[in-house]
């Protein structure tokens, strides 16, 4: 959520803002006009709230026909002050819902423009010509199937469509994903934890997943509960409502779960396969910092993804993603994406946003002012790490083999026992 100051003093800036990223900037003007009638609903009732406790002193000293006058009044004065206070919650309340619809501010310099109009940083690595190789590349799923690590049948027997089963040394793989992202993180500094999937509803807002797409995610209404589609979630609830001590620098987390995502408006896209699921594991990065150090952070995050991808040894390339791609609490965001040899495109693989004091001042974490007294609001950022299944796709598809067998990347052959390919057993 944006600053309520900021946002008076500088409306155009989140009105162009909102225009950048294809949402409406009148709910600029919508939460600006609620403010202005809490603001004077709040200041009326504070005046008829004084000038009721300075009648309830002359009620006590009163008698007779004055007192009871004087009551008749008090009692008139009491409606007109509960009626001010519904009039100043309900703009509250107005209020809010409107800032809610209102996204981070969009840094300077990213794209503007749709989910097409990204910028590419980098390419880096060459994909590779299969023809030079005298044969022609299958899909990770003919692979996976071929191999007996992937069962998509059997998952859509049990739970439904995209939902699935690794057997054997998918299982494996998919456990070596997430030990070499953990090792890696751990190696870059960052705490590891193991966090809840399930969430209260204060958190998921505070996260920002309960905006635009909140038709994503996975509500249990018995217990009023999110089901997460990332760790970024319980990470960003970690320190809400806590004044945290960034003096000796961020605090930097890493965890790895479940996650939980219901592809709402996914219907055709990638139907085959195991790159788009509704449940898939995933290590994910995790900072609070100061303000001041929120994009040489990003930059950090960027970094470590790009060291986990060149651990597997795929051909990928960095996109600055445009405004209009951007989930609400990002003020810019930087994906990798490998290229896919059969779809012969790049996909996205890692993800890392700033959301610079968005997450942080809707969850209330805050540090004591290193520039003066009081607190003041830190900035949020996340990146992913590894999932489990989008870079399995990645992996079975670029070290494919003639002979039917996939080339195991160096650094994950240690967390497979030091296993060099798979092949079917």
């Amino acid at each position: 959520m944006l600053d309520l100051r900021d946002l008076r003093a500088d409306p155009d800036r989140a009105r162009l803002s909102q225009q950048a990223r294809g949402a409406d900037p009148l709910a600029v003007d919508s939460a600006l006009a609620a403010d202005t009638r809490h603001r004077e609903a709040l200041s009326a009732f504070e005046t008829a709230r004084a000038e009721q406790k300075a009648f309830g002193k002359k009620v006590a000293q009163a008698q007779g026909e004055e007192k009871h006058q004087l009551l008749a009044q008090v009692k008139k004065l009491a409606g007109r002050v509960k009626e001010l206070d519904s009039v100043a919650s309900l703009a509250a309340a107005q209020r809010d819902a409107a800032m809610a619809q209102i996204g981070n501010l969009i840094m300077d310099g990213i794209p503007v423009g749709g989910e097409d109009d990204y910028v590419v940083l980098e390419h880096v690595g060459t994909p590779r010509d299969f023809a030079d190789d005298g044969f022609v590349p299958k899909d990770h799923l003919e692979i996976g199937e071929a191999l007996g690590i992937i069962d998509m049948a059997r998952g859509a027997k049990v739970s439904g469509a995209r939902f699935y089963y690794l057997k054997g040394d998918g299982a494996r793989l998919e456990h070596a994903l997430m030990g070499l992202a953990q090792q890696i993180a751990q190696e870059e500094g960052f705490s590891p934890l193991v966090v809840p999937n399930l969430v209260r509803p204060g958190t998921m807002f505070g996260a920002g997943f309960l905006d635009e797409h909140a038709d994503e995610v996975y509500h249990l209404p018995a217990d009023d509960l999110y089901l997460t589609g990332t760790s970024e979630v319980a990470l960003a609830g970690l320190h809400a409502d806590e004044i945290i001590d960034l003096s000796a620098g961020p605090l930097r987390y890493a965890a790895t779960s479940t996650c939980y995502r219901r592809e709402a408006g996914s219907y055709g896209k990638d139907t085959k396969g195991i790159f788009r699921v509704h449940q898939f594991q995933k290590t994910e990065m995790f900072v609070y910092c100061r303000v001041e150090d929120a994009e040489a952070e990003h930059a950090n995050l960027l970094r470590v993804e790009r060291r986990i991808l060149d651990a597997l040894e795929l051909p990928y390339r960095v996109i600055d993603v445009a405004a209009g791609d951007l989930g609400g609490p990002a003020a810019r965001k930087f994906d990798c994406e490998a290229w896919i040899p059969t779809q012969e495109r790049y996909r996205e693989l890692t993800s890392t946003s700033n959301c610079t004091t968005f997450q942080a001042r809707r969850l209330n974490t805050r540090e004591r002012d290193p520039n003066g007294s009081g607190t003041r609001v830190v900035a949020t950022l996340n990146g992913t790490a590894a999932t489990s299944t989008r870079p399995i796709v990645a992996l079975l598809e670029n070290h494919q083999q003639a002979d039917g067998t996939v080339r195991v990347p160096e650094a994950l052959r240690p967390f497979l026992g030091g296993m060099e390919t798979l092949a079917a057993r």
